[in-house]
């Protein structure tokens, strides 16, 4: 079998503070996800990259600022974002979202 199985249980959260986790999840050079755990009230600060990004919310609220325009979403939402596109977010009710790369962030493995 050539496919790259993980438990989610067997990967640590890394603490990036502010009340902010991450797990890096499977991944292929093509494509990775991410699980992003979120306190009330932390940032994930605006940024950029060049990776086409979708997002799925698990659970929580996040208000995120997408281009510079305001857009809140809760579970079961779903944002696609393009290459380069500045965006980021305030947790608005504790909860988690999946992001989804492509091509994989190389920066999340260093």
């Amino acid at each position: 079998m050539n496919a790259n199985v993980v438990y989610q249980k067997d990967v640590p959260l890394k603490d990036l503070g502010g009340g902010v986790t991450r797990r890096v999840l499977a991944y292929s050079p093509g494509l990775m996800i991410v699980e992003v755990n979120f306190e009330k009230d932390s940032v994930g600060a605006v940024h950029t990259h060049p990776h086409c990004q979708n997002t799925f919310v698990k659970s929580g609220r996040f208000r995120f600022t997408i281009d510079g325009e305001p857009v809140e979403v809760g579970p079961g939402d779903t944002i696609a974002f393009p290459p380069d596109i500045p965006h980021g977010t305030l947790c608005l009710e504790p909860g988690t979202l999946l992001d989804v790369f492509a091509p994989m962030r190389e920066d999340f493995v260093k």
